[in-house]
C-alpha cells in the first residue's frame, strides 16, 4: 500500500506528516514541525522577507531528505495565509520547486477549513456529532460548525497569531492600553463579521487545533491543577499517541483569565508561564484574545484541544483520492458534489435541467471506459463540467463559455484543489466552436500531462450535450457498442423524434475521430 507525505506551509511553522495506508486508514509514521515565522514580513510589508524563504527552504529540504527515507509514493505540499497575502508568493513557490520539485497548492481560507474538517471528524474521537472546530494558525483563524461529520458552515477571518502581533502588538512589550483597545476592537468587528454566518451555534463540543489551543490547554491546566500537572499533560500530548488519547481542556473562564494575564507580562514573564514556552509567548497574546472573544461572544463552555490539524486532512484526501472504500472518500464526494451544486444556485442553475446530461455524460465514460483511458476521477470532473457548463450565461449569453471557464476556475468549489477547478474550468470552456489547444489561456493554467485527458473529456462531454438538445428532463435512452474501429450510438427517444440530436452527434463525428482514432454512426431505434 502507498505511502503519502503532507507538508503544510503555515504563518508560523511548517508542519511533516507521513502515514502508510493500512486496511483503508492511516497510520502516522513521522511528524516534524520547524518555526520558520514565513508570515512574519508579509503582515508587516506585504512580501516574505528573503530571511524567511531561506529558513523555509531549509525546513523544506530537511523534510524532503525525511520521505526520502521512508520512501514516500506521493507528496503534498500545501500553503495558507502567508502565501495567499504575499506579493512575491509566486516567487517563493518557484524557489521550492527548484530546490525540492515539489509544486506547492496556495489553498483558500474556505478549502482550509475543509481539509482541517476532514481531518477531525475522521481521527478524532466524538468529532462526528455536531461540534465547533476551531483552528487559529499564524494567519488565519478558521471555524466550522459540523454536524454528523458533514460542514453546515464555515467562515475564515483574518485573526491570525502571527498576523495579530504584527499589526497590534509589536511596538510595547507589554503592549499599550490603546495597543490593547486596537486590538479588541479589530478581533471584535471580525468575529461579528463571522457570527452573521455562524449564528449562535448550540453545541456541546468545541475543538481547537494548532498550537494556540495547545498552549492555552495547557496553561488552563496549569490554572487548575498545578504546574506539575501542566507539565506531565505536555509531555503526553507531545507523544504520537495522543491522537487517539487522553484529551487537554480549557474552560472559558480559564481562557479569559490566562489571556489578560498575558497582556500584562513581557516576553520574558509569558514565556516562564507553565504551558506557554519561549517560541509560542512571542505570538500568544492575539491569539488568546481571540479564544477568549469567541468563546464568550458564542457562548461557549470552553473547548478541547486536538492535535490534528491540516495535514491530517490533506492526507486523509490523498487516501480518499486512491482508496474509494476509504470512509474519507464517501464524505469527500460528498462535499464536491454538494460544493458544485452551490455554484450553480449561486448563478441560477436549474440542477434537473442539467440532470440528464450528467446522466449522459457517465454513461459515456463508463462505457467507452477502453476507448477514452481517462483516469477514474475524470468521472466527476466531466459530471461537474456538465453540471456548471451554462454558469457563464449569468454574466453574459454571448460568449459564455468563456465567462463559464472563468467563474469555475475562480470560484471556491469544496474539494476542488486550484489544478482541478482549471481542468474542470477548460472541459467546460470548449463547447462551443473552439477546441482545446495547448497555447490557449484556459489551457496554459492546466498541467502539460493533462492536456490530453482534457482533450478526451471534452469530446465526451460535446456528445453528451447532443444528446440533450431540447435539455428536456426526461434522459434520452442510450445504448453503446463499441468494436474495433467504430463506435455505434443507438437512441431511444423518450417521446417523437430525435433528428435534432441525431444531427448534433454527426457534427460532433470527425472530432471524435481525430481524437480517438475511431469512426462515430448513430442510429435511431
Amino acid at each position: 500500500m502507498p505511502t503519502f507525505a503532507a507538508i503544510d506551509i503555515g504563518s508560523n511553522s511548517c508542519r511533516l506528516a507521513i502515514a502508510a495506508v493500512q486496511q483503508h486508514k492511516l497510520k502516522i509514521l513521522q511528524e516534524d514541525r520547524e518555526v520558520t515565522r514565513l508570515g512574519e514580513s508579509v503582515f508587516d510589508t506585504g512580501v516574505i522577507s528573503p530571511e524567511a524563504m531561506a529558513n523555509t527552504i531549509r525546513a523544506l529540504k530537511r523534510f524532503q531528505k525525511t520521505t526520502q527515507t521512508y520512501v514516500v509514493d506521493r507528496v503534498r505540499v500545501v500553503a495558507t495565509s502567508a502565501m495567499r497575502d504575499a506579493r512575491n508568493s509566486d516567487a517563493f513557490r518557484a524557489w521550492v520547486k527548484s530546490s525540492t520539485g515539489w509544486t506547492v497548492d496556495v489553498i483558500s481560507g474556505l478549502e482550509e477549513g475543509r481539509l482541517i474538517h476532514l481531518g477531525v471528524t475522521t481521527m478524532e474521537p466524538g468529532a462526528r456529532g455536531r461540534c465547533l472546530l476551531v483552528d487559529l494558525g499564524g494567519g488565519s483563524c478558521e471555524v466550522t460548525l459540523s454536524d454528523g461529520g458533514r460542514i453546515k458552515q464555515m467562515v475564515s477571518l483574518p485573526l491570525g497569531a502571527v498576523r495579530l502581533q504584527q499589526e497590534f502588538l509589536m511596538q510595547n512589550d507589554p503592549p499599550s492600553k490603546d495597543d490593547v483597545a486596537r486590538l479588541r476592537k479589530f478581533i471584535e468587528r471580525e468575529l461579528r463579521r463571522g457570527e452573521r454566518k455562524l449564528g449562535l451555534p448550540k453545541v456541546a463540543t468545541v475543538i481547537a487545533t494548532s498550537g494556540t489551543a495547545s498552549a492555552l490547554a495547557e496553561a488552563s491546566v496549569a490554572l487548575s491543577e498545578g504546574t506539575r500537572v501542566a507539565r506531565a499533560a505536555k509531555k503526553s500530548v507531545s507523544k504520537k499517541t495522543t491522537r487517539s488519547g487522553p484529551m487537554l481542556e480549557a474552560d472559558t473562564a480559564s481562557v479569559r483569565m490566562i489571556a489578560d494575564k498575558l497582556l500584562k507580562l513581557n516576553n520574558a514573564e509569558r514565556a516562564s508561564m507553565p504551558g506557554i514556552g519561549p517560541k509560542r509567548s512571542e505570538i500568544i497574546m492575539g491569539g488568546a484574545q481571540v479564544y477568549a472573544m469567541l468563546l464568550e461572544r458564542l457562548q461557549l463552555k470552553g473547548f478541547r484541544y486536538s492535535p490534528l490539524g491540516l495535514r491530517d486532512g490533506v492526507l486523509e484526501q490523498m487516501l480518499a483520492d486512491v482508496d474509494t472504500r476509504a470512509s474519507a472518500h464517501r464524505t469527500m464526494e460528498a462535499e464536491r458534489w454538494e460544493g458544485v451544486l452551490e455554484v450553480c444556485k449561486r448563478y441560477g442553475i436549474d440542477p434537473k435541467k442539467a440532470g440528464p446530461e450528467c446522466q449522459h455524460v457517465e454513461q459515456l465514460f463508463d462505457q467507452l471506459i477502453h476507448v477514452h483511458e481517462l483516469p477514474a476521477e475524470y468521472r466527476l470532473w466531466l459530471r461537474a463540467a456538465a453540471m456548471m457548463q451554462e454558469v457563464g450565461k449569468f454574466m453574459n449569453h454571448q460568449g459564455h463559455h468563456r465567462h463559464t471557464q472563468y467563474i469555475i476556475a475562480n470560484s471556491e468549489i469544496f474539494g476542488f484543489s486550484p489544478e482541478q477547478r482549471a481542468i474542470v474550468a477548460a472541459i467546460a470552456r470548449y463547447l462551443g466552436k473552439s477546441r482545446p489547444e495547448a497555447e490557449d489561456r484556459p489551457m496554459r493554467s492546466v498541467p502539460v500531462e493533462e492536456h490530453v485527458h482534457v482533450q478526451r473529456s471534452v469530446v465526451l462531454l460535446r456528445l453528451a450535450q447532443a444528446l440533450n438538445q431540447d435539455r428536456a428532463t426526461a434522459a434520452m435512452k442510450l445504448r453503446i457498442n463499441v468494436f474495433a474501429k467504430r463506435v455505434l450510438l443507438e437512441l431511444e427517444p423518450p417521446r417523437g423524434r430525435a433528428d435534432l440530436e441525431v444531427w448534433a452527434l454527426k457534427k460532433e463525428a470527425p472530432y471524435f475521430r481525430e481524437v480517438f482514432r475511431r469512426e462515430l454512426f448513430v442510429e435511431v431505434a
